[in-house]
């Protein structure tokens, strides 16, 4: 019981996202409103940690499988995709090369700023 009460706290909040992104006129996918959403609720303590820990371990562990029916999809658009697969395997190695960069100097910042506060 404990875990369909987690599972059904992580879909109100995406539910509140994605209603989000019909009411506010921003680029933004209902995905990000919730996990923001989300986020706020644990900073601010609305939500306790213990109350969605399970499900979310599980759901962060079983995501490769989420990838499927969208590469599934992908393979059937093929003859879409393959005129514009230079442009896009060149955005995805840049992108993933700018993240890659930009996390890890973020690492390095917190870790020298924790260093220096022991």
């Amino acid at each position: 019981m404990k875990y369909i009460k987690q599972f059904a706290i992580i879909l109100v909040i995406s539910f509140i996202g994605e209603a989000l992104n019909r009411l506010v006129p921003l680029p933004i996918p209902g995905s990000i409103y919730g996990l923001a959403l989300l986020f706020l609720c644990l900073q601010f303590k609305v939500i306790a940690l213990k109350d969605v820990h399970e499900t979310s371990s599980f759901l962060v562990e079983i995501m490769p499988l989420l990838f499927i029916p969208a590469a599934v999809g992908m393979m059937s658009t093929w003859h879409i995709l393959k005129p514009v697969l230079l442009p896009f395997s060149t955005i995805i190695v840049i992108s993933t090369l700018c993240v890659m960069v930009v996390t890890g100097r973020v690492t390095q910042w917190i870790i020298k700023k924790q260093h220096k506060e022991a």
